[in-house]
């Protein structure tokens, strides 16, 4: 017992330090429970063979399929339609379509998704927005419960009951696992509230100030990247004489001269591309595509002897609008990117890509961004061309915001996408399969199609999220199977005395939403889990009842922005400050906390 508290204690530690990667730390203690014995050694890895992580694995590579067929560029139609401009009716559709698409798809990829389309619609009807990302995202995390195949704690939740019912005492009744629509109640009313919540009070709980991150993106991008970022000016092609000072410099010592402007583009010979790297060398005759006011230009191009042409001639099919341009996009928590520095990335040279600022809160890197470390929430402005940013985004480093002009992949296939997600949802309803196969009946149904492929459905799959869930499982069942949760759950009953039952659900809830605040949700779902079980247990309670309170509780994470991924993925875009989530948070912590009570205990009275 005292060795799986000190896991415990290790874990929150170090997902809230982050002083390790939260799949190090998984792995980590996973490995340490193998080696101590705290369960039977063929059972240490059985958490990644678990009916959860092969379920979220197939959940996420559907989610991926829809996308790929354009189901969420026809959301974005529909939206359009039915909001008819108008900013009130605008984000009731935003969060209600958002409320309805989290029942199936998990949260960070859905905020993934559904970004570009709040940045599209603010774009042509000219809604800030910042009155459309944070409602969105906190209507995602309230409506996430609506099944069992969003989220991650419900998922897991079948998993972690399961190895209660091995170590229940003599006599107790076998908890009943939880079916894909056991938890619809619950997760309905907990949407309508979301959506309800901003309808009523988006006016009183979002900032009234209309500073330069509050204007539309995409619709008025010069005026927007120029108050935002700094970034002024135009494009202009400077042609390298021979006399100049430039000739066998790099691009990176010619971009820290003096006075440099943004260099942005090359073309040496018939050779022309977007975004030279920082070791590219400037010959005679070569012409630069550059970004700055017109006397920056100009003093430039005197002082280093180069012809300067406003119009873009030779790279003016490069600089095509439909082609290419500026961009912003964030940072996700899983991302490849975090602690690397932009020079370490040679975004340049790998995809493209040319980085011309950094934000982070309220601070902008514009001089010598090539030695900021990126962390998560990031937002950076890139200029780059379309296919090239679209091609590194599948990648799932970063999430573009801005709504950049690209086909839909495989438009074709949305009857596909969308039987076989169906198909697999009705498995899961009508049959006695366990999740983890209908849901893959459903992934693999996509795959043979041809909605996507395997490639593609390899980088669906957030390996992150998958490590940190199949290692800490087995956490989970050390505390049920070395008495750790019992005990713990008499300790907190000891000092309770004889609460009432509403009382301990209240702390339990309490407790985990504060941990989920700071350390991951699964992580609080693993700890809390079969301590509330326990509880039960104990005071003669309802084991689900109480298993379900603290799952739920565990996306109840309003109160900051790094309590959950979607949070972060929209804290930039939308130039939310701390005090922005505690207005709308606070109040919505405790709504959602009420209704949770309340309709867990109705559920099973």
């Amino acid at each position: 017992m005292m060795l799986v508290l000190g896991l415990v204690v290790f874990t929150m530690l170090m997902l809230v330090l982050e002083w390790i990667r939260a799949d190090m730390v998984a792995l980590l203690v996973v490995v340490v429970i193998g080696l101590t014995g705290l369960i039977p050694a063929d059972k240490v890895f059985n958490g990644f063979a678990g009916n959860a992580v092969i379920a979220i694995i197939a959940i996420m590579i559907m989610g991926e399929g829809l996308d790929r067929a354009g189901v969420l560029s026809l959301t974005a139609r529909f939206v359009m339609r039915m909001a008819r401009g108008k900013e009130s009716r605008l984000g009731v559709v935003i969060n209600s379509v958002a409320s309805l698409f989290s029942a199936v798809i998990p949260s960070q990829a859905l905020a993934a998704l559904m970004i570009p389309v709040s940045s599209r619609l603010s774009a042509r009807t000219g809604v800030p927005i910042s009155r459309l990302l944070l409602p969105m995202a906190f209507c995602i995390l309230t409506a996430t419960n609506t099944t069992l195949i969003a989220n991650s704690p419900l998922i897991m939740l079948n998993d972690l009951i399961a190895s209660a019912n091995n170590n229940l005492p003599p006599g107790a009744q076998t908890i009943p696992k939880f079916g894909l629509f056991s938890v619809t109640p619950v997760g309905l009313a907990l949407a309508i509230t979301g959506v309800l919540f901003f309808w009523l009070f988006t006016r009183k709980v979002l900032p009234e100030r209309e500073d330069a991150r509050q204007k539309v993106t995409p619709g008025r991008t010069e005026s927007y990247f120029a108050e935002t970022y700094g970034i002024v000016g135009e494009t202009a092609e400077l042609t390298v004489t021979a006399e100049s000072p430039l000739v066998g410099m790099s691009i990176g010592e010619a971009e820290q001269l003096h006075g440099a402007p943004l260099i942005l583009a090359i073309k040496s010979g018939n050779d022309a591309r977007m975004a030279p790297p920082a070791d590219h060398v400037i010959w005679v005759g070569s012409v630069l595509g550059v970004l700055g006011p017109r006397e920056q230009l100009n003093q430039f191009a005197n002082n280093q002897l180069c012809r300067l042409l406003p119009r873009m001639r030779q790279l003016g099919e490069l600089f095509n609008p439909t082609r290419a341009g500026i961009s912003e996009a964030v940072i996700p928590p899983n991302s490849r990117f975090i602690k690397q520095t932009i020079g370490d990335l040679h975004l340049r040279k790998r995809h493209g890509i040319s980085v011309l600022a950094v934000t982070r809160g309220e601070h902008v890197y514009r001089d010598d961004v090539r030695a900021v470390s990126l962390r998560a929430g990031d937002t950076m402005v890139l200029h780059s061309s379309w296919r090239e940013l679209a091609q590194t985004a599948e990648d799932r480093d970063l999430v573009v915001v801005t709504d950049i002009p690209r086909e839909e992949q495989r438009p074709n296939k949305i009857w596909q996408a969308v039987g076989f997600f169906f198909t697999a949802k009705c498995l899961a309803l009508f049959t006695n399969l366990d999740l983890s196969i209908a849901m893959m009946t459903g992934a693999i149904g996509m795959l043979l199609s041809g909605v996507l492929n395997m490639d593609e459905a390899y980088k669906a799959i957030n390996w992150k999220t998958i490590f940190v869930t199949a290692c800490l499982i087995p956490l989970g069942w050390s505390m049920d199977s070395t008495g750790t949760a019992a005990w713990l759950a008499q300790e907190v009953l000891v000092h309770m005395g004889g609460a009432s039952p509403w009382v301990l659900q209240l702390a339990l809830a309490t407790l985990t939403l504060l941990f989920s605040q700071v350390m991951s949700n699964v992580g609080a779902t693993v700890m809390m889990v079969p301590v509330a079980i326990s509880v039960a247990v104990a005071t003669g309670g309802n084991p689900s009842a109480y298993a379900l309170i603290v799952a739920v509780s565990s996306s109840n994470t309003f109160l900051i922005s790094s309590g959950h991924p979607a949070l972060m993925m929209v804290t930039g875009p939308g130039g939310y400050k701390s005090k922005d989530f505690l207005r709308a948070g606070i109040p919505l912590t405790f709504v959602v906390l009420t209704i949770t009570l309340v309709a867990i205990n109705l559920m099973f009275h």
